[in-house]
């Protein structure tokens, strides 16, 4: 017997007759079997890969062969607009065999949702935060509505799993299980991930499962690197390739996405833009209409990175780079889904660090390699919300009755801290405990419940990233790493290839105010995000240094390469450079991601050496004694190095009030760390460069 044929009759039916669809995708059939055993499951394939059908149609069939009433699957996105982008599809095969579909998240009217509680969808599209505040509320009886589940879909998976938002997701399904009274089936989807078997025994608490799909990053595809040197070249460049074609461009922030989309309309390019900072409608106009457009551009952050359908393209075009070979899979296979075309991506590069950024992504993608998820460690922060919420959706909670509600979740925080950090929430006020029944405190009721508790219901945060701003221009966005200085440095920043004075932090608003500054900026991060991975930057090290860039290059493309590795002559791919140059300073050449720099640039600085700055790729030191920076490094010990954590990040950290600061900060530091990569770099030989031109200092 086939999988197919052990789908439900009239599912198998209407496959073929209504959908006309002659055959399943491998991975929609290697889907069936676990799912319809009941197994936990994670689904990958590439975007575009047929995922949600390899989910929904085993369901499906279970649902028709158990006879499930009721509420019985939800199916969980990231994005509203995904939820939204799904709903018709899961609709209509759902309708199919006589089920229905609701949609349920904050932009849903509320005579919706109310007619939904009174007849329930068979499954329901929503969020995780949309699932929190129908447990917590006063007005539903969750316990009704959620009797029947049987099976939690999660889109996107690696979405969620990189960030605080896969730990809430992970006790909001715990609580729904228990609500339910029996185990609930997991089956995630994902693109491509490094770590497929860990990232299934996060998300099924260690009860295992199985993996489905393409264990490795998808090879072959038409991928071509070009070095523009601006955004305004750029646009010259779109208005003039590719015409006729609808072409997806991905930027890097909402302010190149508008900037570049102003430059396209003014050179006669049917344009349309799409990000975040977008109204909902204004969005959804601007990708149906490119959507049914021809000859046209959108231009999108990597809103449109995820599984979000804009029609059939031709071609992807990015702009200086991404930050990992995930995000370039999910934006290339965007393409190539028209029968007899090829994937294809085209780099346009606005600077060398973004040239050698793009090929040290196409290296590893070469390489077959594709980043592990990591979801954050020690959620101290969300134990704490979760005990919070718990409180509200039962009315109360026995102190110790958290571990049967979400033992499994936070079974990596022991019984000590938990107890510590309860009994700080009850010292703060934030609880109350009334004959060992814990409810929310007046300090809580004050800080956490201002409009119905809503903060409590969204556990996510925004990555830890600063605004830098010149009167009102916005330069870019930093990590809050770059901000680390040694005792009585002065802090400056290298951002836009200039150096800038921070003037002012204002942490609540995530803003530095800064001037210009003749002084060397302490770093950079490319593409004016997040600092980069030890991975990445080792393979961009490997492009300096002569690795073959399995992609075409234009000619200014080779010209890009050629001067790139005329400035990095002083490395050789094996050892470390310490590089004195004539300005009476050193740099240290490590490759090794801007956190664990941050990390090595502090233990420098605490082992005596002033550090002038600290990137992705290198450190500075205020000092032309190479010997001293390696004696220096010879006293650091990486088992016992800790990322600095500034108080004034603690408003970064959602529900930090809940914890005391020692604890608050042991988090942050925790995940400002790269322990990893700062041991697999003392490895590695250092080598003095004495005199060197260092032209590759001035190019990331």
């Amino acid at each position: 017997m086939s999988p197919f044929d052990r789908l439900h009759p009239a599912l198998q039916h209407h496959i073929v007759n209504s959908l006309g669809w002659a055959t399943l995708r491998p991975t929609q059939l290697n889907a069936i079997d676990p799912i319809l055993d009941g197994r936990h499951a994670l689904l990958l394939a590439p975007t575009a890969g047929g995922k949600t059908e390899a989910a929904a149609f085993p369901v499906l069939s279970r649902m028709l062969s158990g006879r499930w009433d009721g509420l019985s699957v939800l199916y969980v996105c990231p994005l509203r607009a995904l939820l939204n982008n799904l709903e018709p599809r899961l609709r209509h095969y759902a309708g199919l065999v006589g089920r229905t579909v609701g949609l349920w998240h904050g932009d849903v009217a509320a005579g919706e949702r109310r007619r939904m509680l009174r007849q329930p969808p068979d499954l329901l599209l929503t969020t995780p935060e949309s699932l929190e505040a129908i447990l917590i509320s006063r007005r539903v009886d969750h316990r009704v509505l959620f009797a029947g589940l049987r099976a939690l879909v999660v889109d996107e998976l690696h979405a969620f799993a990189g960030d605080d938002r896969g730990w809430h997701l992970l006790a909001v399904a715990e609580r729904l299980a228990r609500v339910a009274g029996r185990p609930v089936q997991r089956i995630g989807l994902s693109a491509t991930v490094g770590n497929p078997d860990a990232l299934l025994g996060w998300l099924s608490r260690g009860e295992g499962g199985a993996v489905v799909g393409q264990p490795a990053p998808p090879a072959g595809g038409d991928v071509m690197l070009d070095h523009v040197g601006s955004l305004e070249n750029a646009a010259t460049v779109l208005s003039r390739v590719h015409r006729g074609e609808k072409r997806l461009v991905f930027c890097d922030s909402r302010s190149k996405v508008e900037g570049l989309g102003a430059l396209l309309r003014t050179a006669g390019v049917r344009t349309f833009v799409s990000h975040s900072s977008l109204g909902i409608d204004e969005r959804r106009r601007s990708e149906e209409a490119f959507a049914t457009g021809e000859d046209c551009v959108i231009v999108a952050t990597s809103t449109l990175e995820l599984g979000i359908d804009v029609g059939d393209l031709d071609r992807v075009i990015q702009i200086d780079a991404p930050s990992s070979v995930s995000s370039f899979l999910q934006r290339m296979g965007r393409t190539g889904r028209r029968a007899g075309s090829t994937r294809n991506c085209l780099f346009l590069a606005t600077s060398e660090s973004a040239f050698l950024q793009a090929a040290g992504i196409v290296r590893l993608w070469g390489d077959g390699w594709v980043e592990p998820v990591e979801p954050p460690p020690d959620p101290l922060h969300l134990f704490a919300q979760q005990v919070m919420a718990l409180i509200l959706q039962e009315r109360g909670l026995e102190r110790g009755g958290w571990r049967d509600w979400l033992g499994r979740v936070f079974d990596g925080v022991d019984a000590r801290r938990a107890d510590a950090v309860l009994a700080y929430m009850l010292d703060t006020g934030i609880l109350a405990d009334d004959g060992g029944i814990l409810g929310m405190g007046p300090k809580g009721e004050r800080e956490i419940g201002r409009r119905n508790f809503m903060d409590l219901m969204a556990a996510f945060t925004t990555p830890l990233l600063l605004s830098v701003r010149f009167g009102v221009a916005e330069i870019g966005q930093v990590d809050p790493t770059s901000l680390q200085r040694g005792e009585g440095e002065a802090a400056t920043l290298l951002l836009a290839g200039r150096s800038w004075r921070v003037v002012a932090v204002d942490w609540a608003r995530r803003l530095v105010t800064v001037e210009p500054s003749g002084e060397a900026g302490r770093s950079r991060w490319m593409g004016g995000a997040r600092s980069l991975d030890v991975a990445l930057c080792r393979a961009m090290e490997r492009v300096a240094v002569g690795d073959v860039i399995p992609a075409r290059l234009s000619k200014r493309g080779e010209a890009c390469l050629a001067s790139l590795r005329e400035g990095y002559a002083f490395c050789d791919g094996t050892s470390l450079p310490l590089v004195s140059g004539g300005n009476g300073r050193t740099r240290w050449w490590t490759f090794a991601g801007g956190r664990a720099n941050a990390m090595l640039a502090q233990a420098l600085a605490a082992a005596g050496l002033t550090t002038r700055g600290h990137d992705d790729l290198s450190i500075q030191t205020d000092t032309a004694d190479a010997p001293a920076v390696r004696d220096a490094l010879a006293t650091i010990d990486p088992a016992r190095l800790e990322a600095a954590a500034d108080a004034d990040l603690l408003g970064e950290l959602k529900f930090a009030q809940c914890l005391p600061d020692d604890m608050a900060l042991a988090v942050l530091s925790q995940r400002l760390s790269d322990r990893a990569g700062i041991a697999d770099t003392l490895k590695r030989p250092l080598r003095f460069v004495t005199n060197a031109t260092e032209e590759g200092t001035d190019r990331h």
